[in-house]
């Protein structure tokens, strides 16, 4: 193939694969599971449950299946931490932050010409963006950013071509908490966010 040909096709695959792409809006709703990463170990951490819901958008290029979604979420994340103090008594510390967030995936669906029309698996990757709205500190720490930065890992199924659930890994890239007016081992900890999210969603 001549690179004339190339970039024709190229050029032709351009304006045609907008043209036959899929817009979609719906709804998304579901539950995390989150859990404080230190970057020392301070304190004992347990998974605690959370929410999520809001709305989503989707694209996707039905012949190759790869698309994309952009969502508008609101997301409680609530995390518990422990730590052993000198006297040998147990300090108990609950975090619940309120989020807006704005999650932005890559998709790809894996379309099996059988039972395409019925259950088509897919599987997700891309970054993250939640706002913090909630400020709410506690003895010791403080939120390090108003803007907490995952990147999110995840598959799903859809159904009837309008009903998908998926779950997904949220690996935190930036500090979500930061300790202050702590000493000796216990200062400079820092905190990223870890969670599992189970969603379910309905386009329309």
């Amino acid at each position: 193939m001549t690179m004339k040909r190339f970039w024709a096709l190229a050029l032709a695959l351009a304006v045609i694969m907008p043209a036959m792409a899929q817009f979609r809006f719906g709804v998304r709703a579901g539950l995390n599971v989150n859990s404080l990463h230190f970057n020392k170990e301070i304190f004992d951490e347990n998974n605690r449950a959370g929410f999520t819901g809001g709305v989503m958008a989707e694209f996707t290029v039905p012949i190759i299946g790869v698309g994309a979604d952009l969502g508008v979420m609101y997301v409680r994340r609530n995390s518990q931490f422990m730590q052993t103090l000198a006297d040998k008594t147990t300090e108990v510390q609950n975090l619940n932050s309120d989020y807006i967030e704005i999650p932005l995936n890559i998709k790809y669906k894996i379309g099996i010409p059988a039972i395409s029309s019925i259950l088509k698996p897919y599987i997700f990757t891309g970054p993250s963006f939640a706002f913090l709205t909630s400020k709410k500190h506690i003895e010791n720490f403080v939120h390090d950013k108003t803007c907490d930065i995952a990147w999110n890992f995840g598959l799903g199924l859809e159904f009837f071509n309008h009903l998908q659930v998926g779950a997904s890994y949220g690996l935190g890239m930036t500090k979500a908490f930061q300790a202050v007016n702590l000493a000796g081992d216990a200062a400079g900890i820092e905190g990223k966010n870890r969670y599992w999210t189970v969603t379910a969603a309905w386009l329309f």
